[in-house]
């Protein structure tokens, strides 16, 4: 199951599993019915693609797509800096309680792996959306405690900007170039860059090497 599977990930994660991975049933779950529409017309000759429309604060929703999963891949998420600012109770809502419902259902339903992603805002947060990740990961590695007698194991990716991804900003400097002027929000601000390509390899390796309670970090 790949929550968030009709983002910048998702779509990447789609591609890769159904080049590497022909017999894998993979269950898309988002909240978008026109990228679902879309992502199917796209893949139209796979059966063995699922796609449920539900949202990750919706426990019950996600509990029922998720019965009889080996796997999930946590990407849905606020993940724009500024919209979370202006709307905390929503940024919480499904940052925080979205996370908090994929633990229990995951462990509910007998998940054998749960990856979630994160991001390098985690780290000494000083905007929501940091902070709301940084809650994610604890909830997802203390998630291991709470399946502690089950098979279920939890772990994080925890990455950088992704480049060309829905909102990054290098489409946006791509605009200004032509007006010779860069808008940028602190002159002492890092980015941590990371391909889609290369965001889907961590994922994939957290998946074969984790044991439970990891954040991995290129």
């Amino acid at each position: 199951l790949l929550t968030g599977g009709t983002g910048s990930f998702g779509t990447a994660f789609v591609e890769r599993v159904v080049d590497d991975h022909p017999g894998a049933t993979l269950r898309i779950f988002s909240r978008d019915e026109l990228k679902q529409s879309e992502m199917q017309a796209r893949f139209a000759d796979r059966s063995d693609l699922r796609f449920f429309v539900g949202d990750v604060r919706n426990r019950s929703r996600l509990a029922r797509a998720m019965q009889g999963a080996d796997i999930v891949i946590h990407a849905a998420a606020m993940k724009q800096v500024p919209a979370c600012e202006y709307n905390p109770f929503e940024a919480v809502q499904t940052n925080v309680l979205g996370a908090q419902h994929i633990v229990d259902a995951a462990i509910d339903n007998g998940v054998r792996k749960v990856v979630a992603l994160s991001t390098d805002k985690a780290v000494n947060p000083v905007n929501l959306y940091g902070a709301t990740k940084l809650c994610e990961e604890k909830l997802i590695i203390q998630g291991n405690a709470y399946a502690s007698g089950s098979e279920t194991i939890l772990s994080c990716v925890r990455y950088g900007n992704v480049v060309g991804s829905r909102g990054s900003v290098v489409p946006l400097f791509r605009r200004q170039r032509d007006e010779g002027r860069l808008t940028i929000t602190d002159e002492r601000m890092t980015r941590f860059w990371i391909t889609l390509a290369q965001a889907v390899d961590r994922v994939m390796y957290a998946l074969e090497h984790s044991v439970g309670g990891e954040v991995f970090i290129p």
